[in-house]
């Protein structure tokens, strides 16, 4: 391990001074027409686990449940939320800000995409650009009285992970998973960031645990056993949910109607966002 010397002269670990760094108070106000009372960000080891599938359930979860709910889509160059929520108009602004995209029940959603020309665009953009862009979706945008923010971040814990949790105060993280992907190693290095942030791991949500056979009703494990309730108890964080492959589920995101699809496999979940 490396070290160096303080001003006193005392040696000090690497791992020491990194954690100084990571907690560094960088905080920076939101938009001063934004009252957001929670905000939770939801995090990936890898791609493709659906995680933006998650964020927008827990979204529309508790705007049902009664809590004035809003996403801020951090994956700026992957953003599929406003596709998921059918969101066809752009965001506009006026002297308050940039205003964000309600959805057909009231969700509050800003995404890269709602301000490009069109959707289909690349963003082929530095880290930095990233980072500063999200950090403008806080403080530049108009979010008005929230509940509950839910901020989808890239895969990873690249620049704008690290961004979102050194500039925004983050209350607790879920961390999205899949049987296939929940290997010791990558939920050990959410957990190691998240501690090294000061971030509360809420728990752990597994996507595509299973899948219902339409006949008889029993759980196919379609990419073999799950081992979510091993690690979390090895991290100590809770199981909050496993979710299906639903095919009902697909169509709603493909279509735009996350809204209007029910389950309740994020009840448990929910009950610990309240």
């Amino acid at each position: 391990m490396s070290e160096k010397r303080n001003q006193s002269g005392e040696e000090q670990s690497s791992e020491h001074t990194g954690r100084e760094r990571a907690n560094a108070d960088f905080r920076v106000k939101p938009n001063s027409f934004s009252h957001i009372k929670k905000v939770i960000g939801v995090v990936s080891g890898k791609g493709g686990v659906g995680k933006s599938l998650i964020t927008s359930l827990l979204a529309v979860s508790m705007n049902r449940a009664g809590y004035k709910s809003a996403v801020l889509d951090a994956d700026i160059t992957g953003p599929s939320i406003p596709t998921m929520f059918g969101l066809k108009q752009k965001a506009t602004g006026n002297d308050q800000g940039i205003l964000p995209v309600p959805s057909k029940t009231g969700i509050e959603i800003m995404s890269l995409n709602l301000l490009l020309k069109n959707e289909t665009d690349p963003v082929i953009w530095r880290g930095p650009i990233l980072s500063g862009t999200v950090k403008q979706f806080w403080t530049e945008v108009s979010w008005g009285d929230i509940d509950c923010m839910f901020i989808d971040m890239p895969p990873g814990t690249g620049d704008v992970v690290l961004t979102v949790f050194q500039s925004i105060p983050v209350d607790g993280l879920i961390v999205v998973t899949s049987p296939q992907e929940m290997v010791s190693m990558i939920v050990s290095k959410a957990v190691r960031m998240a501690e090294m942030m000061s971030v509360p791991i809420l728990g752990l949500i597994e996507n595509m645990g299973y899948i219902t056979c339409p006949d008889c009703g029993r759980k196919i494990k379609l990419f073999g056993e799950s081992h979510i309730q091993d690690i979390a108890t090895k991290h100590g964080v809770d199981v909050l949910a496993s979710l299906p492959v639903d095919p009902g589920l697909a169509a709603a995101c493909d279509e735009g109607r996350i809204e209007e699809f029910r389950g309740d496999w994020l009840n448990h979940a929910v009950d610990r966002l309240k």
